[in-house]
């Protein structure tokens, strides 16, 4: 079994585009989604992509994608 090899992406809420915006500085890759399924869908397409070009020798199957994710609180509803 392969070490696992993890990557970050940084995500934000847009409210004025209403949207998700994530990048990864490691894979290098960025994105914008409606909702962070979404994103981590594009984002992982992305980094298995460029993976041999940006990380020669580490195999797919131990790419993981860690997702922290930031938005403002929102109050109950009553």
């Amino acid at each position: 079994m392969n070490k696992p090899v993890i990557f970050t992406i940084s995500a934000a809420w847009d409210e004025e585009a209403a949207v998700w915006s994530g990048h990864c500085d490691d894979i290098p890759a960025a994105a914008d989604a409606p909702t962070l399924d979404g994103l981590l869908a594009k984002m992982s397409a992305m980094a298995l992509d460029i993976l041999a070009d940006n990380h020669p020798g580490v195999l797919p199957s131990s790419v993981y994608l860690q997702l922290n994710a930031l938005r403002e609180a929102e109050p109950a509803a009553a």
